[in-house]
């Protein structure tokens, strides 16, 4: 078949048609009698729900001035309760939580499928908020101005309409708004093009525009910074996935452009800016390598100096990882061959001075008799104080949520439960040799004993994105306690080696990363871990793309896949919600030589009738506003038609997490863990209680 010549399931992209939503239906029934009508659905189904609804899990926070703020969802609140609490309440085992909304309740009220989206507190005061809710978890939203002393929306306060919109407050009386402010207002990928300055009780046809971009850019943005003593405004263009163009703007309206390299992204903080480097830059007499982390005065740079202090310089097996300032340090994670590291550096008179933020891997219990625990920065609060919250998780260690301030003692608040016995089970990290010579790691969770069950396996391989060890009740509850054995690829186009292996899988190299996860799983049956018809495979998203191209470019691997939300349909996904902003990683297909590379891997492009493609489940969301659901569709009728073992499953709520509560993900990943054993095995095992 030649569907870019010819696409005869393009119909299926229609979001409105009675008759689209009528095969949809039809679909989802033939894959709930197949799988959810079986007799070991429904004790996998419980064991799950039980997971994500336990009431002794960690109710994770975030700071915002004096209080940590949670979501918290369970059995009797599908929809979430928003409440917040003190550090000294949130030490308690038991805290006292000030509920600040309902959202069921809300959604009840009001008869809509609401989903909590965030809220963005007023600094400084945190009196007021604004709160964001999607209906049944897409991406637009709608803004409501919400009073946490009253704990009630704000009458006559800022309010949005469903957008895709981008906010931030400025002060009491003026927030920075873009959203669809009508025809034009938009960029391609469908986010704000102008932004504009919005006051009080004026109409928001009547704001001020403040920045605007282009057509083809992927955003603009406003963000106001109300830091006592460094009090200003930034301005930018998001001009596609990895560079923007941003400026400082002074009081009188005046830019006065940040000249960093357009894919260099930079942080403000008090007097600091710090610049994270994508490509070589050359300052001067000196280059510096894409992966390095730098900081400078930000009035002095301004004004033409710099200066620049290397605070991170990337070695051939390490990358940056993520950041977070306190009030006076910088706390720095990096990756040294996808393994955790956390430092803290402090501005004095003689420079930058670091250490380990963690003295010791007993403060936070990062030594486990079966793995190393892998520790990553959650919060902190740069407004108040040194203060932070720490992860440290593994995939046999439950994760558990740490408090410290720079210099100090580090204490541990709260601990997930154990989801799974981990006695005997091991992780190994290996590495696997991909088509062109370069080694490819990869982390392997085994059951304890001689393994009975099937092998899943897993990746992502984009945007720059790091897969590191964490741990999963469901993947432990689900598959590695029935006796199935666990393997994450870190393939290239992530970040687990910084941005040149990102780079070594971008646009026309992107076979690359496809290559490295076949050599994955061939490693794998090369050590006797698995054999083809046992290993199955499953992501979401660009993990759905990896999907698609595993089994339309190397079927004979494996034995079953699933693909979450994927990306499918390279020839039109630029025109398909927000696909527009995805160019700068895939190409463009409009342009001829982009389109000649995505022609070689395009799932979709490359469906052939008689191949030994295994079975595959797709699962997508109607309210997915980010991957079109009708990738999915049109793959899964492009393959039925063809006489292929295709199943699907579509949640009519769920966004691009294609489930929307608890109930709906524990059905999500029962469906899909009962799909993966079903194909991978003979006979079934009985869920471990």
């Amino acid at each position: 078949m030649s569907p870019d010549l010819d696409d005869e399931f393009r119909w299926l992209e229609s979001l409105a048609d009675p008759e689209v939503t009528a095969w949809v239906r039809a679909r989802n029934a033939e894959t709930r009698g197949a799988l959810a009508d079986d007799p070991s659905f429904a004790p996998l189904l419980t064991e799950l729900r039980g997971v994500l609804d336990a009431a002794d899990r960690v109710p994770y926070v975030h700071w915002d001035g004096t209080y940590l703020y949670n979501l918290w969802k369970d059995e009797a609140h599908p929809r979430g309760l928003w409440r917040r609490t003190t550090l000294d309440e949130y030490r308690r085992a038991e805290p006292d939580w000030e509920l600040l909304l309902d959202v069921d309740a809300l959604a009840a009220a009001e008869a809509e499928p609401w989903t909590w989206q965030g809220a963005i507190v007023q600094r400084p005061g945190h009196r007021r908020c604004l709160v964001r809710l999607a209906r049944g978890g897409s991406d637009a939203s709608v803004v409501r101005e919400f009073d946490l002393a009253t704990r009630d929306f704000v009458p006559d306060g800022f309010t949005l309409p469903e957008a895709k919109s981008d906010v931030g407050w400025i002060d009491a009386d003026h927030i920075y708004v873009g959203t669809d402010f009508g025809p034009g207002s938009l960029t391609a990928s469908g986010y704000p093009r102008i932004v504009k300055r919005w006051r009080r009780g004026t109409p928001l046809a009547g704001a001020t525009v403040v920045h605007q971009g282009r057509d083809d850019d992927v955003s603009v943005y406003a963000v106001h910074d109300p830091t006592p003593g460094f009090v200003r405004d930034f301005l930018g263009r998001r001009l596609d996935f990895f560079r923007r163009e941003e400026f400082l703007r002074t009081v009188d309206g005046e830019l006065h452009r940040i000249d960093v390299p357009e894919d260099a992204e930079t942080d403000v903080h008090r007097e600091w800016l710090l610049i994270a480097l994508r490509s070589d830059w050359t300052v001067g007499d000196r280059t510096y390598s894409p992966g390095s982390v730098l900081v400078t005065r930000l009035d002095r740079y301004l004004a033409g100096e710099r200066d620049l202090t290397v605070l991170f310089a990337p070695g051939p097996d390490s990358a940056p990882g993520r950041h977070a300032w306190t009030r006076g340090h910088l706390i720095l994670s990096s990756l040294v061959d996808v393994r955790g590291r956390i430092e803290v550096l402090t501005p004095g008179e003689d420079g930058w001075q670091r250490r380990p933020l963690l003295e010791s891997t007993e403060a936070t219990g990062t030594t486990d008799p079966v793995e190393e625990r892998h520790v990553v920065v959650v919060d902190t609060n740069p407004e108040e104080s040194d203060e932070y919250l720490l992860a440290s998780t593994g995939f046999l260690a439950p994760t558990a949520l740490h408090h410290g301030t720079v210099g100090g003692p580090v204490e541990t608040l709260k601990r997930d439960p154990a989801f799974f016995d981990p006695a005997g089970m091991t992780v190994r990290q290996l590495h696997a040799r991909s088509a062109d010579g370069t080694l490819v790691p990869y982390f392997l969770v085994r059951p304890a004993g001689e393994p009975t069950g099937p092998t899943l396996l897993t990746g992502y391989g984009g945007f720059e994105m790091a897969w590191t060890p964490s741990y999963s009740g469901i993947i432990g509850r689900g598959w590695l306690a029935r006796g199935g054995s666990y393997v994450v690829a870190n393939i290239r186009g992530g970040g687990e080696y910084g941005p040149r292996w990102h780079r070594a899988a971008l646009r026309e190299n992107r076979l690359r990363a496809y290559e490295d996860f076949a050599a994955v799983a061939t490693d794998l049956v090369d050590r006797g871990v698995t054999v083809p018809a046992r290993l199955g495979i499953e992501g979401g998203s660009n993990g759905g793309l990896l999907m698609g191209v595993m089994l339309t470019r190397f079927p004979e691997l494996f034995g079953a896949v699933v693909a979450r939300v994927p990306l499918l349909d390279m020839r039109r996904y630029h025109l398909l919600l927000a696909g527009a902003s995805w160019m700068a990683e895939y190409g463009d297909p409009d342009d001829e030589a982009d389109w000649a590379f995505l022609r070689e891997y395009s799932p979709y492009h490359n469906v052939r009738p008689g191949q030994p493609y295994p079975p595959v489940l797709f699962v997508t969301s109607s309210r997915d506003d980010r991957v079109h659901p009708g990738h999915a569709r049109k793959m899964a009728a492009l393959l039925h038609a063809c006489g292929y073992d295709v199943s699907y499953y579509e949640n009519i709520e769920g966004g691009h997490g294609a489930a929307a509560d608890n109930a709906q993900m524990a059905f999500k990943w029962a469906l899909m863990l009962r799909f993966l054993w079903h194909r991978l095995t003979d006979t079934d095992s009985a869920v471990v209680p």
